[in-house]
């Protein structure tokens, strides 16, 4: 039977932008996922279609499997010839059994990789505006698992007792044992006036930083609620977080955007401004079941005054056929090209087309006016024949306008639009605990078919999120189903989209 491959792979604290570029390699090759509670959920939007997600639970003390049956699936899944992402919060050989895993593959001959993620230990603080070492204050630093029997660790003791005073100690998963390891702490020497500090959820929206002394760090934490996932900073580097603090003074810093469709750049201006980006889309869009309509529309092309696009999609979709048929750019020759949207205009340069017409606002009724201005300018009108590739779903408009007009429009589909639901428990998860503050939505689909995998909760998650929709059939499509819609950028664009949402925060 022929073996897979396993790849361990650390995600990192948190925030997705940790993830190394190795890492993320592993997820997009990856047939089998296999991945804890704490990773950034958006890492899964760049498994490729078709890969099975495996969730390992481990959320503070609730495991959703055991270590055992960890590595049964581990085992299972690579001996079935699968390439296997094991996914772990952190790096996966600091305090995470990576060692464990990997013990169990070599023992049952299989191919494994070890890829090396961000640990909590040197990030968490780094968000938090707290170096580990730092040349004037600390030289060394020393890092403990804080979910043990303390009792039993007397070594780790003992080293604190005969180390610098200015060393810095670092507790990972500690705040169980919390007070039992400031008490300690003290009895052992530590001066009680010694600097501390907790950090709950680091480097994400939600990140916590509550500062005292290891006197009443404990008292503090439970004052406010601190609960795992947490560090424990202790030593005189906790000072520099009122100079050096950076993260919660971003200006989206605390917000957490929902995107129901696929991650582009323009949306990475909310992630740099201190956003969390949740990768949710809502939409899948897949070829034709059947091609026969479209490549009859292709064989004829030169048949055709007008080619219409009216999405992105539909460019790459349509373009992926026409080279699969062998044509290519020289068969367009003397048809005018026409793209719905500045984005589906970028598309058409990818394939070395700027678009002869392009309206200015993003939506078919633009197009509709500007497509009777060119056609004044032609003077048989009846013998116009326009292509129009859409999707399974288009409205149209479009269409029934141009025929009412007396011109030959064929509008073949030319790709499909389905609604995924794999990953729907999550998304509604997300939403029923308030982890998503923004949603945003560029097209009907993607807002119904959201209504449609929330189900009749859907009312309830969405009461307290904002709304961004781009254009305004969108918008119109929301308030119908009884929604109201807070963001609607003046320009249907992804990039004025981000833009009225950062405006929109900075204003309140």
């Amino acid at each position: 039977m022929k073996k897979g491959t396993v790849y361990l792979v650390g995600a990192g604290p948190g925030d997705a932008g940790l993830i190394t570029l190795k890492g993320l390699r592993a997820i997009q090759q990856a047939d089998c996922i296999v991945y804890d509670f704490h990773i950034n959920p958006r890492l899964l939007t760049y498994a490729k279609y078709g890969a099975e997600f495996v969730y390992a639970g481990k959320r503070g003390g609730h495991h959703e499997m055991s270590q055992d049956e960890i590595n049964q699936v581990l085992v299972q899944k690579a001996k079935e010839g699968k390439i296997v992402c094991r996914l772990k919060g952190g790096d996966p050989f600091v305090f995470g059994r990576g060692g464990e895993e990997v013990e169990i593959l070599s023992k049952e001959g299989i191919t494994f990789e070890i890829i090396p993620g961000v640990s909590s230990v040197i990030a968490v603080p780094a968000y938090a505006g707290i170096p580990i070492t730092h040349r004037k204050v600390s030289s060394a630093f020393t890092v403990i698992t804080g979910n043990e029997d303390l009792s039993k660790q007397e070594r780790i003791f003992t080293h604190i007792r005969a180390s610098n005073s200015a060393e810095t100690m670092i507790f990972l998963m500690c705040v169980k044992n919390l007070e039992t390891i400031t008490n300690k702490l003290i009895q052992e020497g530590l001066k009680e006036h010694t600097p501390a500090a907790i950090i709950r959820w680091g480097t994400r929206p939600e990140q916590k930083v509550i500062t005292g002394t290891i006197s009443d760090i404990s008292k503090l934490a439970k004052e406010n609620q601190v609960s795992p996932p947490a560090i424990l900073v202790i030593g005189e580097v906790v000072k520099l977080r009122e100079k050096l603090g950076w993260f919660e003074k971003k200006p989206l810093y605390g917000q957490r955007v929902l995107i129901t469709r696929q991650l582009t750049e323009d949306y990475l201006l909310l992630e740099d401004m201190g956003a969390e980006l949740f990768v949710f889309p809502t939409i899948a869009f897949f070829p034709p079941e059947d091609f026969s309509e479209l490549d009859t529309a292709i064989d004829k092309i030169e048949n055709y005054q007008f080619l219409v696009f009216p999405s992105p999609r539909a460019v790459s979709f349509f373009f992926d056929r026409f080279l699969i048929l062998g044509k290519d750019i020289r068969n367009l020759k003397g048809i005018k090209i026409c793209a719905i949207g500045k984005e589906t205009s970028k598309s058409l340069k990818q394939y070395g087309i700027n678009a002869d017409i392009v309206p200015d606002e993003y939506n078919s009724e633009a197009m509709i006016n500007r497509f009777k201005e060119e056609l004044s300018k032609f003077s048989l009108k009846e013998g116009l024949h326009v292509l129009y590739p859409r999707s399974n779903i288009s409205l149209k408009n479009f269409i029934d306008e141009m025929k009412s007009a007396g011109i030959n429009v064929d509008a073949p589909i030319t790709y499909r639009t389905v609604k995924p639901t794999e990953h729907g428990k999550r998304l509604a998860r997300f939403l029923r605990e308030g982890r998503i503050t923004i949603a945003t939505f560029t097209s009907p689909s993607s807002f119904l078919n959201l209504l449609d995998i929330l189900r009749d909760d859907a009312r309830e998650m969405l009461r307290d999120v904002t709304i961004a929709a781009l254009g305004k059939t969108t918008a119109k499509a929301i308030e119908e189903a009884g929604y109201t819609v807070n963001i609607i950028p003046k320009k249907s664009t992804i990039k004025d989209m981000v833009e009225a949402i950062v405006e929109w925060v900075v204003q309140r």
